[in-house]
């Protein structure tokens, strides 16, 4: 199988899989049937091999998982079209959600996510964000693991205490940032935040399984309660792409994707978003074809992403546009003006004319170019189109072959339990020792080393954890890298 087949205008209108890494974009008003259309190109990934990952925003994506029904008017579209092969049946499919509920938690740490992402999930200024940066530098520095919320605050609160040794040596720390980002701690914490940082962390590998029969299994991203936070909702799925693009190898063209990454409510990312933002990710979506991977955004609107993006899909699928306002009219010619054109399609009128189930759609043919746009009626898909019962997921999770690995929480050493310790150590010190000359310290990590560890016995605990950091993430660069290109531009500093 080399094609999906998408639906049929004046003819079958496929998508090539040896284009599936070119990107692309699905748009629509609410209710034309775009997630249909989002459905029957995860189907048709997944049956020639590919694996995807999608985010479940109102729940009716879940209904891969399971067979669909046969009914007179799927039979009516499907012999409108002319599938011949068409049966019902359920795809190979994997439940995430961050908070553990519908499906298996999944996790990043605070150091993998990186002080530039993890501001922008805050919504903290600038300056606070350059004091993450700090505090992210000094942690690099002593070989501490920042894994989950409970060490950022430990680490901040030990920045603050020697804020004075701090900015002496990284710049000038304040209180009032610190304060300012305890409490959007606090804030993202209430929201329930905390579940994504911690272990064990998502490896991307397994979100590139196919199943025994070869079908590309499909990782679905449970976000009804996460779309509700705007900022990290957008933030995680950011973070996932930069790290698909750091960690997967070039590989050129392809026969077909290694992996396809569907990032629907699109709007939500470039909202607000600043110029350098922007530039990042059009340089990702630029670049990671070339490591297999395809970028299909989703979004009401189609200027909606920003044209330096936009201008880098080169499969479309374009369901109606009410034009009713400006706003609406406006988003009518960007979509018109984005096709190919077709002599005998007036896009401008059609696509407000077009009806539930169809679209104008242009995918890249022979050669990569752009076939001229048609009006085209979409496949149904072979799936349920509705959501699952809570007995019907569990049932889909109780099959997963990696429950075990991430339905329990590992918490181990880091630097919540490696501060807090030398606070019980201080404490524990005998008064005659008091005021005693210490013994000289080593060279590595200076004044503030002796601060954390103590002189006596800061070189063993230094080695000690820098091996196990080793173990965990790679050596201090290794930390820096893995944070991925976007997390570390947005903190301002910037980070190679």
């Amino acid at each position: 199988m080399n094609q999906i087949l998408i639906g049929k205008g004046e003819r079958p209108v496929h998508l090539l899989a040896k284009y599936g890494n070119r990107h692309g974009l699905v748009a629509g008003a609410t209710g034309t049937g775009k997630t249909i259309s989002l459905m029957v190109m995860a189907e048709g990934f997944s049956r020639m091999g590919v694996p995807v990952f999608m985010a479940d925003v109102k729940g009716d994506v879940a209904g891969l998982a399971m067979a669909g029904t046969a009914n007179e008017k799927i039979q009516q579209r499907v012999k409108e079209i002319g599938i011949d092969d068409y049966t019902n049946e359920a795809n190979p499919v994997l439940f995430w959600d961050m908070y553990g509920k519908n499906g298996h938690p999944v996790r990043t740490t605070i150091s993998e996510i990186g002080p530039g992402l993890l501001g922008r999930i805050l919504e903290i200024n600038d300056t606070q964000t350059g004091t993450l940066e700090i505090a992210f530098k000094f942690a690099d520095d002593q070989g501490l693991l920042l894994l989950d919320l409970d060490d950022l605050r430990a680490l901040l609160s030990f920045v603050a205490d020697n804020r004075k040794e701090v900015s002496a040596q990284y710049g000038l720390v304040n209180t009032q940032s610190i304060g300012a980002i305890q409490r959007a701690l606090l804030t993202l914490e209430r929201e329930g935040g905390q579940a994504l940082f911690g272990e064990p962390a998502l490896e991307l590998n397994d979100l590139m399984r196919t199943d025994l029969s070869g079908r590309g299994i499909i990782s679905i991203l449970n976000a009804d309660q996460l779309i509700l936070k705007p900022r990290l909702y957008s933030s995680f799925l950011l973070w996932l792409l930069s790290e698909l693009f750091e960690n997967l190898p070039e590989v050129g063209d392809l026969d077909k994707p290694k992996l396809v990454f569907f990032f629907d409510e699109a709007h939500l990312l470039f909202d607000d978003a600043p110029p350098v933002l922007r530039q990042r990710v059009e340089q990702v979506v630029r670049i990671i074809r070339s490591k297999g991977v395809g970028v299909y955004f989703c979004s009401q609107f189609p200027d909606d992403v920003p044209n330096e993006i936009l201008g880098q899909l080169g499969n479309r699928i374009q369901h109606a546009l009410r034009a009713y306002t400006p706003r609406d009219q406006k988003a009518v010619r960007t979509a018109a003006e984005t096709f190919v054109t077709n002599p005998k399609l007036n896009v401008t009128e059609v696509i407000s004319q077009l009806a539930v189930g169809e679209a104008l759609v242009s995918t890249l043919q022979d050669k990569g170019v752009p076939m001229p746009v048609e009006r085209t009626t979409i496949c149904p898909p072979r799936c349920r189109m509705g959501t699952l019962t809570s007995e019907e997921r569990s049932v889909v999770r109780a099959r997963s072959p990696i429950g075990a690995k991430y339905d329990i929480s590992v918490n181990r050493e880091s630097a919540y339990e490696i501060i807090n310790q030398r606070a019980r150590n201080k404490e524990a010190v005998q008064p005659e020792t008091k005021g005693k000359e210490e013994t000289k310290p080593v060279e590595s990590g200076g004044k503030l080393g002796d601060l954390l560890w103590g002189s006596k016995r800061r070189e063993g605990m230094v080695q000690a954890m820098a091996k196990q950091a080793a173990r965990t993430v790679g050596s201090q660069i290794g930390r820096q890298i893995i944070r991925g290109v976007l997390g570390g531009i947005l903190g301002g500093s910037g980070r190679k």
